[in-house]
């Protein structure tokens, strides 16, 4: 019941469930897993080299004989080098964020590759699906990284009621009953970041996954808007550091050059009080770590448990 969606079709995955394309984590190791598993493993490519991406697309390749993508940040400063690889080692998935692809999208069409944005407004999605998106994911603001102005509850009927491609909801969703909400707003998936950072196949340092395991629900803060650049991170030293400088007036560059390297220094290195540790405000709702396939299967079974208690409200009303 819960597999029977377009989304699952156009993927040929066996659950709507995908992986956020986070910078630093989103390498071979969890990507396979999520692939094997039965959802859309997505390889992270930040603000990484071509050399490195290659490698990671192949040794996926290696791993998993199930489809995966491969997650384009478009402010990355090899974003052609990377899309030019893409092409060549034929990945048949790609996915966006960070920005507005559309000068892309025809390219991409072209040569076959099914495409999926990541958006934050109503406006670019239906810009972006009059340009050939196969699907739009709807990330609100509740998710880790970079962050729009809308929650999800708010943003994904309303570009679900736009859209004539499946809606996959981004942004504050861990669980079965998350599943649930998404598909009662209109999406036919999820995509989900910060549950697989506690996955036992996420390289993700140790400190940060115990970070998020004792987070509490206002355990995240969002910066960087003085200069446009919303991030929403764990709060600490660091995002001390950033609300000072900020209420102070700090520049665009003086703020960017405090934010460099910081995030595989918190995430990779585990530097948790001075590296950027970006995770989304569900970071409360997880209280362990586990396999990926675990994850999933868990998170499909109560999915169905919530659908059925549904049912049964319906029968007796």
């Amino acid at each position: 019941m819960l597999c029977n969606f377009a989304v699952c079709d156009l993927l040929n995955i066996d659950y709507p469930i995908i992986q956020g394309g986070m910078a630093w984590l989103g390498t071979v190791e969890l990507v396979s897993a999520v692939s094997n598993a039965g959802g859309l493993g997505v390889i992270g490519s930040g603000d990484a080299p071509t050399e490195w991406l290659k490698d990671q697309i192949r040794q996926t390749r290696e791993r998993t004989d199930k489809p995966f993508a491969v997650n384009i940040m478009m402010m990355s400063q090899f974003l052609k080098e990377n899309l030019e690889l893409i092409l060549a080692e034929k990945v048949s998935i790609v996915t966006f964020g960070g920005g507005n692809p559309g000068s892309y999208l025809p390219g991409l069409k072209e040569a076959g590759l099914k495409v999926m944005p990541v958006v934050s407004s109503v406006a670019l999605a239906r810009r972006l699906e009059r340009l050939g998106a196969d699907a739009i994911i709807a990330e609100g603001m509740e998710s880790g990284g970079h962050v729009g102005e809308t929650t999800t509850m708010a943003l994904v009927p309303q570009i679900a009621s736009s859209l004539k491609v499946p809606v996959i909801a981004a942004g504050g969703i861990a669980d079965g009953r998350g599943l649930v909400a998404a598909l009662a707003l209109g999406a036919e998936g999820i995509q989900m970041g910060t549950r697989f950072i506690c996955s036992e196949e996420c390289i993700a340092h140790l400190r940060f996954k115990e970070r998020i395991i004792e987070a509490q629900d206002r355990a995240t803060v969002v910066t960087g808007e003085s200069i446009g650049h919303t991030v929403r991170c764990l709060e600490n030293k660091l995002t001390h550091q950033f609300a000072v400088m900020e209420k102070s007036g700090a520049s665009k560059e003086e703020l960017e050059e405090l934010g460099r390297g910081r995030l595989s220094s918190g995430v990779i290195q585990g530097n948790i009080e001075e590296g950027s540790l970006m995770a989304g405000q569900i970071a409360g709702l997880i209280n362990e770590v586990k396999p990926v396939k675990e994850i999933i299967q868990d998170i499909m079974t109560e999915a169905q448990q919530v659908l059925d208690v549904l049912g049964q409200l319906q029968a007796k009303g």
